[in-house]
């Protein structure tokens, strides 16, 4: 249960953050500069994408040694980084995605 409240949180987290990025307190700036500085500093390359609100593009970032970045960026092309961090895993796919 425990594990399902954290997806519900940060699920939730996720949906208010990427409503308007620009209003909450998170690093704003040129994309092409926070994806060079991705790769540069921590090695971290696209890895998936999608649209959130109908207008958002949402990306991941990560590395090989397990770092993270989830970047969003408006339609006006300001790019915000709302979350970051480690031990990134990469699960194999599975038909039943509704059991966590």
């Amino acid at each position: 249960m425990l594990k399902l409240n954290v997806v519900v949180a940060s699920l939730s987290f996720l949906a208010l953050a990427t409503a308007n990025p620009a209003q909450a307190q998170f690093p704003c700036g040129d994309r092409a500069d926070f994806i060079k500085t991705l790769a540069d500093k921590y090695k971290e390359t696209s890895k998936a994408l999608g649209i959130a609100n109908q207008t958002n593009l949402v990306e991941i970032f990560t590395s090989e040694k397990g770092t993270w970045t989830i970047m969003v960026t408006q339609p006006t092309g300001k790019t915000c980084i709302i979350a970051a961090g480690s031990s990134w895993e990469e699960l194999p796919p599975t038909k039943n995605l509704t059991a966590l």
